[in-house]
C-alpha cells in the first residue's frame, strides 16, 4: 500500500464532503499536555465536563490497540448572522455563542468523520479506525495543534490562518502509518487582547483557563451562578465569544460554507420572556437540535432571567414575580429574586415580602432579603 498516495487521496476527498481543513499526526502520547492537565486539576481549574482519566485524554494508544496515526479535521462556521434580529425594548433577546448556531456540531462532525471512515475502509478494508468529537476522551485542540491545523492561542482555542478560531474540530485514530504533518508555530506573539477581553478574568495566562470562572462554563452549569458573575454574563444564554471576537486574527473572518451550521435567528438569538414558560417538551422541540441545548432547559431559563436583569426590563417583572412565587425550582426562585431587585426592588417590595412569607429555602430567602435591600 502506498500510504503517501492514500494520504493525498484522503485530502482531496475531504474537500468534497465539507471538511475545510485536514491534518495528520502520530498517535504518540501527549506528555506535555498530561503535565498541564494534572496542574489544571491541582488548581481546580477544570470544568468537570472533561473525561476524568487524564491518561486516556493524553494517550491515544489506550483508546485503540495498534494506534499509529491520527487525522484531525476542521469545519469552519460563520461569525456573523444572516437575517439578524434585533433586541429592543419590550422584546429583549438573549444570545447563543457562535459555536451553537445551526445544527449541533457533534452531528455535523460525526457525519464528516463517518464519510471519511467509509472512504478509508474502501481503500484499506482491514484498517482500524476510531473517531470522536468533543465528547470523546482526547483533547481535540491538542490533536489539531500537533496535526498542523492551527496553533493553540492564548484564548485556549485553535487558531487557523484561514478561518481564525471559528472552526469545529474532530479527530480519528487509526493504525495506518501516515506521514505526520508539521505543527504550526505559535503566532500570538505579545498580543494579549483575548486575556484582556475576558469578562471574568478566566484566562489566567496565555493558554491557561480557569473553567470555574469562564462564562461559557457558567452558562452551562446546573447550579446557582455566583452573584459576582451574573452582571458580567449579560444576555448570554449559552457560551461566550469575547475571547474570539477580541482576537485580531479573527477580524473579518466570516465563512458560510455549510448550510447546516447557519444560524436560525430566532433560535440563536431568542426572545427572553417566552423562554421562561417553556415546558421540557417545548424546549426540546424548539432548541433540541442545537448544541447549546445539551444541558436542558433549566440553565437556559436561569440565564434568561439574568439577561432580563441585564436589560432592566420592567415588562418582565410580572413573569419574574410569578417564578418567585410559584416555580418549584429553588435556583429559579433565587435568581428571579435577584433579578427583581436589580430591575425594580423598591416597586416590587410587596411581591418580595409576599414571597418571603411563604419561602422555606434558606438560599432563596437570602436572595429575597438582598432584593428588598
Amino acid at each position: 500500500m502506498n500510504y503517501s498516495q492514500l494520504k493525498e487521496e484522503i485530502i482531496e476527498y475531504s474537500k468534497t464532503i465539507g471538511i475545510d481543513k485536514i491534518g495528520f499526526t502520530t498517535a504518540s502520547p501527549f506528555n506535555e499536555l498530561k503535565n498541564r492537565l494534572v496542574r489544571q486539576r491541582e488548581l481546580n481549574f477544570q470544568s468537570g465536563f472533561e473525561e476524568k482519566d487524564i491518561d486516556k485524554r493524553t494517550n491515544p494508544g489506550l483508546l485503540m490497540s495498534g494506534a499509529h496515526s491520527m487525522i484531525s479535521i476542521a469545519v469552519a462556521y460563520p461569525s456573523k448572522m444572516r437575517n439578524r434580529v434585533v433586541s429592543k425594548e419590550g422584546e429583549r433577546r438573549g444570545i447563543f455563542s457562535r459555536a451553537s448556531w445551526g445544527l449541533d456540531y457533534h452531528i455535523v462532525l460525526r457525519d464528516r468523520l463517518k464519510k471519511l471512515e467509509e472512504f478509508i475502509l474502501k481503500n484499506v478494508p482491514k484498517a482500524q479506525l476510531k473517531s470522536m468529537v468533543d465528547t470523546g476522551e482526547l483533547v481535540d485542540r491538542a490533536v489539531a495543534e500537533r496535526a498542523g491545523i492551527g496553533w493553540s492561542g492564548k484564548n485556549c482555542a485553535i487558531i487557523t490562518p484561514e478561518f481564525g478560531s471559528y472552526v469545529y474540530l474532530g479527530e480519528m485514530i487509526t493504525n495506518i502509518p501516515f506521514e505526520p504533518d508539521t505543527p504550526m508555530e505559535d503566532q500570538c506573539g505579545t498580543c494579549n487582547k483575548c486575556i484582556e477581553a475576558c469578562p471574568t478574568g478566566a484566562l489566567v495566562t496565555g493558554g491557561q483557563i480557569n473553567a470555574q470562572r469562564c462564562i461559557s462554563f457558567l452558562t452551562q452549569t446546573k447550579e446557582t451562578i455566583p452573584e459576582e458573575f451574573r452582571e458580567r454574563i449579560g444576555n448570554r444564554l449559552y457560551g461566550c465569544d469575547s475571547c474570539q471576537t477580541a482576537c485580531p486574527v479573527n477580524k473579518g473572518k466570516d465563512f458560510h460554507h455549510h448550510e447546516e451550521v447557519e444560524a436560525e435567528p430566532d433560535i440563536a438569538k431568542p426572545l427572553l420572556q417566552p423562554l421562561l414558560g417553556l415546558s421540557n417538551r417545548q424546549f426540546k422541540e424548539a432548541f433540541g437540535h442545537v448544541s447549546g441545548a445539551w444541558r436542558g432547559k433549566n440553565p437556559i431559563q436561569r440565564n434568561a432571567i439574568i439577561a432580563l436583569a441585564h436589560f432592566k426590563d420592567k415588562t418582565a417583572l410580572e413573569d419574574l414575580i410569578d417564578i418567585l412565587l410559584h416555580d418549584q425550582r429553588p435556583m429559579m426562585r433565587e435568581t428571579a429574586a435577584w433579578a427583581i431587585g436589580k430591575i425594580d426592588g423598591k416597586g416590587s417590595r410587596p411581591a418580595l415580602e409576599k414571597a418571603l412569607e411563604k419561602e422555606t429555602d434558606e438560599a432563596v430567602r437570602q436572595g429575597i432579603y438582598k432584593a428588598l435591600s
